[in-house]
Formats: structure tokens, sequence, C-alpha cells
């Protein structure tokens, strides 16, 4: 083997890798948000997790990026081990993708199809058109990368006494595919160079089945590095994934006859041949296991046991590793933070009810201690938008994560006012002010509309629904005209000598600050408005 050889295998491997990559951005960009609203739908049954799993694998053209979602999902308690489990079966089955479309005996059009996305990417007039293009240039660089990967290995054409080894111990095939892929962290890769391998006679198929089988093992290897550092339940997951793909090689090594005369059925090409046997694999591996979810989901917790976990203050979300997998993620974890920045601020108008009506001082501390929690959130997200943007979104993400980003203020600022207010009760205790029975009626009755327009608000933004959003939109008139009738009331009260003056003050600053809350309520229920305008 000349250096040559050596740089223009490296070379191939580099192209394919590179096709993959520019294929990934591409699908990712013209899905836009509806791949945010795919990943965040993550978090239902099993059954459906294997769908979308699937999908979003075929979208993001990586099963190891799926499962890095679907580690930091479950340390983030967006989603159970049962659950888990289902998305990374479906995402095994979404990256036999890549192998099936690699069998295809289309390389004589790579060259066409590279220079058509090229003129798309150069002259294209919006970026739909240029993102077109660049996934056709990384469709065409997928197929260059295999012609170059087979032509660097035409010279072992005459020493196929090398890789005897391989179709006489299919054990030594599983530990080389089960190697090369966790050195490289891309099964597609190390598939796509056994193809290569394959269409040069160098590998028979009962060589390259076995290698297919390590492939599988070894890309467990990113689920095994996103899960370091991180808590049991992320743990537990890539735990699953690492057992679902070793079992399951060891039941099809165990049953190799089988399995190859089943192969041998599909197809006559050898690189079909190797593309069905990944996607045989990976579905038939989910159908026997799919049964047994509970089962294995009970073993996981036996090999790494829970234990209890220690409250998180700050954000929960905002996981670096999102960025990498997918901007998609990244966004839609934005969004859990912000719900998660939201709970933590209508606790503070509760614990501020709370301070009023049961005349609690324990609250002045606890309303102190979660706008702490609340600031740190809104730096938080704040720098975590900053470095999605700089990866570059699509359009309708953009728009998206900038509407997120402004909602984070108008919740900042309802903690703010919800501190305002326990200074006020603080003062209250501290002079001795006392509120007439009249006053407390009509403090509670604005804080119930307040707390609905709040928790509306929320919901819309959680479910995006415009309907919620309209409600907090009539609560917010109906706030303005409470304000405004409650402080002529309280006024006339203050003439008529019924309260003192520094009651007065006090109460006519809570009306104003418990406003001033629904008027953010009402700005955070927009979210949900503008983001149904980008589906219409």
């Amino acid at each position: 083997m000349t250096w040559g050889s050596v740089f223009q295998i490296i070379g191939g491997v580099g192209l394919f890798l590179y096709g993959i990559k520019l294929m990934s951005e591409a699908l990712q960009y013209l899905a836009g948000d509806r791949m945010r609203q795919l990943i965040g739908s993550l978090t239902k049954t099993p059954i459906r997790g294997v769908f979308i799993g699937a999908l979003v694998a075929m979208l993001i053209q990586s099963s190891s990026g799926t499962t890095v979602m679907t580690v930091s999902f479950v340390h983030a308690g967006l989603m159970t081990l049962k659950q888990a489990v289902g998305v990374i079966m479906g995402a095994n089955i979404g990256t036999t993708v890549i192998a099936q479309i690699v069998a295809f005996k289309i390389k004589d059009f790579s060259l066409p199809i590279l220079g058509i996305g090229v003129l798309l990417v150069l002259f294209g007039r919006t970026k739909r058109q240029k993102y077109i293009g660049n996934g056709l240039v990384g469709f065409g660089l997928l197929f260059l990368g295999m012609q170059t990967m087979e032509a660097s290995m035409a010279f072992l054409r005459d020493r196929k006494d090398l890789f005897l080894a391989f179709s006489s111990s299919p054990l030594l095939g599983v530990f080389v595919g089960t190697a090369v892929t966790m050195v490289v962290q891309a099964s597609s890769a190390t598939i796509g160079l056994t193809m290569a391998m394959a269409a040069q006679g160098l590998l028979t198929l009962d060589a390259a089945i076995p290698i297919l089988l390590g492939d599988n093992i070894g890309t467990t290897i990113t689920a095994v590095i996103a899960s370091m550092g991180a808590n049991r339940s992320a743990k537990q997951a890539a735990t699953a994934h690492v057992l679902f793909n070793v079992i399951g090689a060891c039941i099809f090594l165990a049953a190799l006859p089988l399995y190859k005369q089943v192969i041998v059925s599909t197809s006559g090409d050898i690189s079909r041949q190797l593309a069905n046997a990944h996607t045989i694999f990976n579905v038939a591996n989910t159908i026997l296991f799919l049964p047994f979810v509970s089962v294995l989901v009970w073993v996981i917790r036996h090999l790494v046991p829970d234990r209890g976990e220690t409250s998180v203050a700050g954000p929960m979300y905002l996981d670096m590793k999102l960025i990498g997998a997918s901007s998609a993620a990244a966004v839609d974890a934005v969004k859990k933070e912000i719900l998660h920045m939201g709970s933590l601020a209508a606790s503070m108008l509760r614990d501020v009810r709370r301070a009023f009506e049961e005349n609690d001082p324990k609250m002045i501390n606890e309303v102190t201690q979660t706008e702490k929690g609340v600031n740190e959130i809104n730096r938080s997200i704040t720098a975590y938008a900053s470095e999605i943007w700089q990866k570059g979104l699509s359009s309708d993400l953009s728009t998206v994560l900038g509407s997120y980003v402004n909602g984070v203020g108008d919740i900042e600022r309802i903690g703010d006012h919800a501190t305002n207010l326990i200074e006020l009760y603080e003062y209250k205790i501290d002079h001795g002010v006392e509120f007439s029975s009249l006053a407390m009626e009509e403090f509670r009755d604005m804080f119930d509309s307040v707390e609905d327009a709040v928790r509306l608000s929320l919901e819309s933004l959680d479910e995006e629904d415009v309907a919620k959003a309209k409600e907090v939109d009539r609560l917010e008139d109906e706030v303005d005209r409470k304000e405004k009738t409650l402080r002529k009331n309280h006024i006339t009260r203050l003439n008529r000598g019924e309260c003192t003056p520094q009651g007065g003050v006090i109460f006519i600053d809570i009306l104003s600050n418990l406003e001033r809350v629904c008027d953010h309520a009402h700005n955070l229920s927009y979210i949900a408005v503008d983001i149904s305008k980008l589906h219409r």
C-alpha cells in the first residue's frame, strides 16, 4: 500500500462524511420549525418514539446525533428511560437510509448532481434555493466519496488473502467493525467503507456481515461519551443504547447462517445486500425488543441503579451537546427552559399571595431566593441562544428563537414585579399596616385574574395554542379595567378616612405591579401567535 492509496482512502472517507453533513444541514434547514416540533414530540410512548426517532435520524442523517439528543432529554427530565428506549430504536432504523442511498448505482451521476448543486449555491436567489443546492452538493459528494474509496482499494484485488480471516472468523469482523466505528464515531463511514471493499471483491458477504454488526455496536460510543458528566438517568439511556445493539448483534451472530440466507434472497448485488443487511438488522432488532421495553428498562435500572439527584436551582435544559447535534433540538431546549423559568416566576406570585393572605413572613426569603434562579436562567438562555445563532439557523427557526429570547425578558420582568410586591408586603408588616376586608377582597379578585393570565400565557407557549393566547388578551383588558376601577375605589376610601394613607399607597402600588405583570404575560402569549404565522 502506497501513501497515495492511504491519502485516497482518507480523502474518500472525508468526502463521504462531508457529503452527509451537507445533506443533513440542508434537510434541517428545509424542515425549518417543523423539525423543532418533531423533536418536541419525542417525549411520547415507546412506539411513537420509534417512528419519531427514525424520522429525526433521517433528517439529521445520524443515529448518534439523535441518541445524543435523547441522552440530553433524559438528563434534563424531559423524557423517561422507557420513552428513550423507543427513540433509540427508531434512530437505529433511520440511520440505515444512508446505506440504502449508497447502494443505488448512480455513481456516474455524482458529478452532474454536484455541478447542479454548485450552480444553485452560487446563483440561487433565495436561501431555500441555496440550501437545496447544498443538499445536492452533499448528495454528489456522498457518491464521489464512495467512488474514491473504491478506487483506492483497487490495488488490493490481487491480495484477497489479506481478508480471508474475516470470512473464517466472524468474531474478528465484529471486533474490527466495532473498533473502527468507535475511532471515527460515524457508523455511516464504516458501513460505506465496508460496502466499497465488498464492491471491489475484497470482502465476501460472510466477512462483511459481522463487520456491519460491529458497526452497530461501535456507534454506541457516542451516547456513552455524551452521558459522561451527566446524571444517572442519562447514563441509563446510554446503557440502553449499548445493550440494545450488543444483545441484538449477539442474537444475529448466533443466527448468522439464517441471516445470510435472508440477505442473499433480497438482491444479487453485494452493495444492496449489505444495505439490506443493515436495515434488516435494525428493523428486526426493534421488532424483537419493542414488546420487552419494560424488561429492558428493569435490567438497566439494576445495572445502573437510580440515585437521588440534587435539585437544580438554575437552568435545567440548556445542554451544549444539543447545539452540535441539532439546532432545532437546541431551540426546543430553549423553549423548555423558558417554561421552567416561567414556572419559577409563577411560583413567586403564589408565594407573594400567600404572604399577603396568610401574613407569612417566610415567603419573603422564598421569593428572594427564587428570583436569583430566574435571573440566572435569564442570563443562561441569552448566552445559549447566542451560541445557537452562531451555528446558523433557517429563517423560521431564527424567528422562533428570537421570539423566545424576547419572551425571556417578559418572564424576568414578572419576577421583578413579584419581588416588588414582596417588598411591599415587607414594608406593610414592618409598619403595622392593615388592609380592610374590602381591600383584601379586591386584592384576591385582581390576583385571580393576573394568575390566570400568567398560567394561560405559559400554556399557550407550551402548546403553541393561539386560542389561549387570545384568552390572555381578554384577561389583559379585564385587568386594565379592574386596575382603574380598584384604584378609584381605593382613593374614595382614602378620602372617607376608611383606610390609612400608608395602606392606600401600598395598595395602589400593588395594583400597579399586578397590572404590569399582566402586561408581560400578554406579551409572552404572543409568542404562540407569532409561531402560528410561520405554519400558515
